[in-house]
């Protein structure tokens, strides 16, 4: 069979919530109930047909043939299956994903990754603030899985986060990994000020020592070398960096001390 495809007719008027069309939403609709489900925002309330023209039958394989910075909530929810992003996206991407695979050939719009507990969202282009990080009100971020953000993300990326991997390969903006309860994020190309902030526990890895820190982490020489090289290993085989992070002697700092925190950043030196 055929992926399910959307094909961008052109550049959608309003913004759409795509959180509908997943593997598990869509199973068991025929063509003509697909093109009758709304996905706009505003009283006008288009359709799946007034945007898009679908060919394809495997609901398994999702592929959208044409992005936009007006694609919400895409992949939001989704439990198994794949979906494919010819483009850029909008907001939420891949929030609160349980399983499956979410492929963004773009960019995307803030709090992709958002409270997501399984499966593996990779984005090709950049992302923008609170990448893993909650909605207001919401006590945790990322809850698992794998994020990958091959280009640069905005501020207060892994904010909250909670468990899992998150990586950002061409730097992100300031308080990268605030409040951090667990998990790991991984950052090459820089981070701006004060990542770490107010972190409880987790990790975070850099490819070099971060310029502005927060006071209350103090340094603690050098860490478990196994660590590094398990985690080193572990970036290569899943295909996120093609050579070692941390290297054989990483630095390290501790903290946020400011809140009695445990958590640690790693560096090579």
């Amino acid at each position: 069979m055929k992926p399910l495809t959307f094909t961008l007719r052109e550049i959608p008027p309003e913004r759409l919530d795509l959180s509908p069309l997943t593997p598990e939403g869509l199973a068991g609709l025929s063509a003509s109930e697909i093109g009758e489900i709304r996905l706009g925002m505003s009283k006008r309330g288009l359709k799946v047909g007034d945007i898009f023209r679908v060919s394809g039958s495997d609901v398994q394989n999702i592929v959208f043939e044409g992005g936009s910075s007006r694609f919400d909530g895409v992949g939001t929810g989704m439990t198994e299956g794949s979906i494919r992003v010819v483009g850029d996206v909008g907001a939420q991407a891949g929030r609160k994903m349980r399983g499956g695979q979410l492929l963004v050939e773009g960019s995307a719009g803030p709090h992709a990754g958002s409270c997501m507990r399984k499966g593996r969202l990779e984005i090709l282009g950049d992302a923008g603030d609170h990448l893993a990080g909650p909605l207001a009100g919401e006590l945790a971020g990322m809850n698992g899985g794998v994020l990958i953000v091959r280009g640069r993300a905005g501020a207060y990326a892994g904010d909250r986060m909670r468990r899992g991997v998150a990586a950002v390969l061409r730097g992100c903006g300031d308080y990268a990994g605030a409040r951090m309860i667990a998990g790991t994020l991984v950052v090459t190309g820089g981070v701006g000020r004060m990542p770490g902030y107010l972190m409880r526990r987790g990790s975070i890895l850099l490819d070099r020592m971060p310029e502005e820190l927060s006071p209350s982490f103090v340094e603690c020489g050098a860490p478990d070398s196994v660590f590094a090289a398990v985690f080193d290993h572990y970036l290569m085989a899943e295909g996120i960096l093609e050579g070692p992070l941390l290297g054989s002697a990483p630095g390290k700092f501790g903290g946020d001390n400011a809140v009695a925190g445990t958590g640690e950043i790693l560096f090579r030196r």
